[in-house]
């Protein structure tokens, strides 16, 4: 039975050369450290990576126009200081209203 099976195969497709190709390919496919899998997640990660990176760039260009606008003027500072960490005046009383 086996042989039967064997010589339905074509000669070209049982040289050392063909099967060690075959046995080759599958194991950088499935087995390898750098396996197909194992690229397919780098891939992804650095993608995601890319994204994150233009998003903080995008912050950084943020934060970058906000420092400019605060120190350009005393006003700001003040207002800034007044909103973000809830600073005060002595004879003042702060009312902190949170909405939902």
């Amino acid at each position: 039975m086996l042989k039967q099976l064997l010589s339905n195969i074509p000669a070209p497709f049982k040289t050392f050369y063909f099967i060690f190709s075959v046995c080759f390919f599958v194991w950088m496919m499935f087995f390898d450290a750098n396996d197909f899998i194992n690229q397919f997640r780098i891939s992804n990660k650095l993608q995601q990576l890319k994204n994150e990176k233009a998003y903080y760039e995008e912050k950084i260009i943020e934060v970058k126009s906000e420092k400019q606008e605060l120190f350009s003027n005393t006003r700001q500072i003040e207002k800034f200081a007044r909103e973000k960490y809830l600073m005060k005046k002595k004879n003042e009383d702060l009312f902190i209203i949170n909405e939902d």
